[in-house]
């Protein structure tokens, strides 16, 4: 044979041999990421239950459970979620319980996070409110936890999720413990954690103070809300009376090296926690009703979309839960959006009411500055003891890590819970005791609390009546809820536990928005709000309610519930543009109100163009992306050449102005309180602010701020987009890649890092837009930070013709069609079709799957 038809023939035999390999690995492959994917036709035994249970799909994979007891219909809800997302659900149940380390072995970060969470106690607080709840809520937490456990039973990690496989390639991996009632409550921990309001504002705060010694000064940078301009929530004059506990903060001086350390130990510790639900600038939501006599269909229409973290899956699943016969003892017929481990909807609608909720942004948290000494801490000239306890933190495939937790009367010490350097300055009294200082965090959620009751009653509530009840419960997190019922009523009511503070004749401002001094007792918190005095509305006169983050109240109407809101730009852009359309005579519908929760006009475009175009700029190269703006609709919309060179300039901005005054790690992110600083900024040429310190010499003014952003911003996308404008868009760099939580970092292999992450969507709008697709300036990337977590419309005279969408999908197996397959709707502003009647959600289901007594 000759030798050039010998190699040739070996060379067929490698690649034949390198095929089959190829297509050994790509089966196997399969088989793995498949494997775990969930039965939905058919029958199947699940022990526990009495009778039978309907579950039917949508085209999407949407669920419907039809059961004859609540009993079953719970536990058949753990049962499906369980088939669908129970590696999502256990992931949180580790978090939340600070054993992130059990699930993922040894990792820094997720030691860290252990570290935090233990010290907060969240897992200890909510095994503290299993008795507090009715026995009713206590049977439906139960109920669901042993239809998760029915479908563990007997199943290997790698056939309930394909995380497990990959996670055992270096940590062994064991069968999940069974699901238990307190996990589900321990989830709302989480909730509660990262829409916990101004604690970010406070520590900021405190935390600038060190390169800008003024408290003044400092507050120039959280400027009062403009109440003026954007109205608050509530406009109404019945609200409760109340005055907010503000001081003057006159007095104060500068502290010493120990508490300028505690301040910034407390600022990283607490960043270690995991995003669960979202965090930063972008975390809120759009939420209104409109009243039937200004809607097509002659009853209100609701609509909610919620502004979190995006993931992958996304936070919400989609579920309807109804009782065969909806009688007293089975009284739930309820579609909506759940969170995977928790029973029941958390926002939706049943036959009489619907409901959304928004972050109300009060002032839940507070951090104590402690005089410590050993075991023992200073409170008004005596020395306390301090509540010590230890934590034991296991970590899979090493060694056990032990936790030594301290506390004061305020709550944990979380300054020490990491060993970090101290990089901060904060002001504290003239006459503070002694020079070391520990940092007590103070927070709502870590007193025991009846929310678990309250998403139950939200779900059976059919008048304003029952929602003011349930808002009693709904303790935290703060929510804003607006709420439409079928027979014509629309209306808005605060929820929540609000510490009240005492308004104190002294140094430190006592209205919750600076660090609070522990040893004086004066400052300590005096109560909560009482239910009754919270702000609520029902059928306002002008016949709609917007609840979009901004201010609740106007100031010094009713309790005080914060300073640190939303300053209002998407809510008042959603108040003028339905304002308009009632004038208009136009009716307002399904269609245009889904195309509102897309709007993406520029506020801070209506800021800024104006003084921009003003800046006369020599070169011409550098003038051609000013030109954008001189036609540009101010709309940040995906394909728009001028939104892309306009957010750039903006990122410009911030980066001029402020980054010389502020500490590492904490510059302008760009949401709506820096656009009020700069609104009110433009006014002022020469305010000291605009000065660059690192420029001996040269003192800037606002114009020279200005032209340098226009002329970086042109040079910066330059080098990343091309020189021609023609080929900028916002899109190119606004995009939203929704990430796994666990796999979907770096250092993950490249095959599972594709398979688990969806693909990254280019998107319009931005921060402060009604189409809140947030990004983060300071980063210096535009990707997107927090978005739309999912959009609904719900119409009240037709609720068959109420539409939703999810960020993702339904299921959390990256392997299934419903892992993303309502992304590219989503980044688009589509919806789909959201049944709800019996007859409209079997038209509409393509698999039906029968959920059957186990027999013995």
């Amino acid at each position: 044979m000759p030798r050039r038809h010998r190699l040739r023939t070996a060379s067929v035999v490698v690649a034949v041999v390198v095929v089959l390999a190829l297509l050994a690995t790509a089966l196997v492959t399969t088989l793995l990421v498949r494997r775990p994917l969930p039965e939905v036709s058919g029958t199947l035994e699940v022990p526990g239950l009495a009778a039978d249970v309907q579950v039917t799909r949508d085209a999407r994979g949407v669920p419907t459970i039809v059961a004859g007891s609540t009993d079953d219909l719970f536990r058949a809800q753990g049962y499906v979620t369980a088939q669908d997302r129970f590696f999502e659900m256990d992931y949180r149940r580790h978090v939340t319980a600070g054993r992130l380390s059990e699930l993922v072995g040894a990792n820094e970060q997720a030691l860290e996070a252990d570290k935090v969470i233990r010290t907060l106690g969240w897992r200890r607080v909510a095994e503290q409110e299993w008795d507090l709840l009715t026995d009713d809520t206590r049977g439906y937490l139960q109920a669901y936890a042993d239809g998760v456990n029915a479908y563990l039973a007997d199943r290997d990690p790698g056939a309930i999720a394909v995380e497990y496989t990959v996670l055992g390639l270096r940590v062994p991996q064991t069968a999940p413990a069974p699901w238990d009632p307190v996990d589900s409550l321990a989830w709302l921990k989480a909730m509660a954690w990262d829409l916990r309001s101004n604690y970010d504002a406070e520590l900021e705060r405190a935390m600038t103070y060190r390169a800008v010694p003024d408290v003044a000064r400092v507050e120039e940078l959280f400027p009062a809300y403009p109440q003026d301009q954007h109205l608050p929530i509530v406009t109404a004059t019945d609200v409760a009376d109340g005055a907010a506990t503000v001081a003057d903060g006159a007095g104060l001086a500068l502290a010493d090296d120990a508490l300028q350390d505690a301040l910034a130990a407390a600022d990283r510790a607490l960043a270690a926690v995991p995003q669960l639900v979202g965090r930063g600038e972008g975390v809120g939501s759009n939420s209104w009703v409109v009243a039937g006599e200004h809607t097509a269909s002659g009853k209100p229409l609701l609509a909610n979309d919620p502004h979190l973290g995006i993931s992958a899956p996304g936070i919400w699943s989609q579920v309807g839960l109804r009782c065969a016969d909806v009688a007293a003892d089975c009284p739930f017929d309820v579609t909506g959006f759940a969170l995977a481990g928790l029973p029941g909807v958390i926002i939706g609608h049943n036959g009489d009411l619907a409901w959304g909720l928004t972050n109300m942004g009060a002032d839940v948290t507070d951090f104590f500055l402690e005089r410590v000494d050993g075991d023992r801490v200073l409170v008004d000239g005596e020395r306390r003891p301090l509540q010590v306890r230890t934590e034991t933190i296991s970590v899979a495939g090493g060694d056990d890590v032990e936790l030594e937790v301290r506390a004061t009367a305020h709550g944990p010490i979380v300054s020490d819970v990491l060993d970090l350097d101290g990089v901060a300055r904060g002001p504290v009294p003239d006459d503070a005791p002694g020079s070391r200082f520990e940092v007590a965090l103070a927070w709502t959620a870590l007193t025991p609390g009846r929310t678990g009751d309250a998403v139950f009653a939200m779900m059976t509530a059919s008048d304003a009546a029952d929602v003011a009840a349930a808002a009693v419960l709904f303790e935290v997190p703060a929510q804003n809820i607006v709420f439409a019922t079928t027979d014509g009523h629309i209306g808005y009511q605060a929820p929540g536990r609000v510490p009240v503070r005492a308004v104190v004749d002294g140094p430190v401002p006592s209205d919750g928005t600076w660090p609070r001094p522990g040893w004086d007792s004066r400052y300590d918190w005096q109560g909560w709000v009482e239910p009754a005095d919270m702000p609520r509305v029902l059928d306002p006169a002008e016949g709609f309610v917007v609840a979009a983050n901004q201010a609740v109240t106007r100031a010094g109407e009713g309790p005080f519930l914060a300073r640190d809101t939303d300053y209002g730009f998407r809510s008042q852009r959603i108040r003028d543009l339905l304002a308009q359309q009632i004038a208009a005579g136009d009716k307002v519908d399904v269609a245009s109100t889904a195309a509102l929760q897309t709007d993406r006009h520029s506020p801070y475009a209506d800021v800024l163009v104006p003084a921009l175009l003003e800046v006369e700029l020599d070169d011409a190269f550098d003038a051609g992306g000013q030109e954008l703006l001189r036609t540009w609709d101010r709309s940040m919309d995906p394909d728009s050449a001028a939104a892309m060179y306009f957010a750039a300039v903006w990122a410009q901005v911030l980066e001029l102005t402020f980054t010389d005054d502020l500490p590492a790690g904490h510059g302008p992110d760009g949401g709506s309180r820096w656009l009020e600083v700069v609104h009110g900024m433009l006014e002022d040429p020469t305010s000291p602010w605009w000065d660059d310190r690192t420029t001996s010499g040269v003192v800037e003014g606002r114009d020279d701020v200005l032209a340098r952003a226009l002329v970086n911003a042109r040079h910066e996308l330059t080098a990343h987009l091309g020189s021609r404008t023609d080929d900028w868009a916002w899109g190119k760099l606004h995009v939203a890649a929704p990430e796994h939580p666990v796999l979907g970092g770096e250092g993950v292999p490249g095959v599972v890092h594709a398979l688990v992450n969806p693909r990254a969507q280019r998107v319009g709008g931005g921060s402060s837009i009604v189409d809140a697709t947030a990004w983060d300036a300071a980063s210096g990337s535009y990707a997107v930070t927090a978005a739309p977590s999912m959009r609904m419309v719900v119409d009240l005279g037709d609720l068959d013709s109420s539409t939703w969408v999810n960020l993702t999908g339904t299921s959390g197996h990256p392997a299934s069609v419903h892992y993303a397959d309502q992304l590219e709707a989503w980044a688009r502003g589509e919806q789909f079709a959201w049944p709800y009647s019996g007859a409209a959600v079997e038209a509409d289901a393509v698999t039906h799957l029968t959920l059957t007594p186990a027999r013995d």
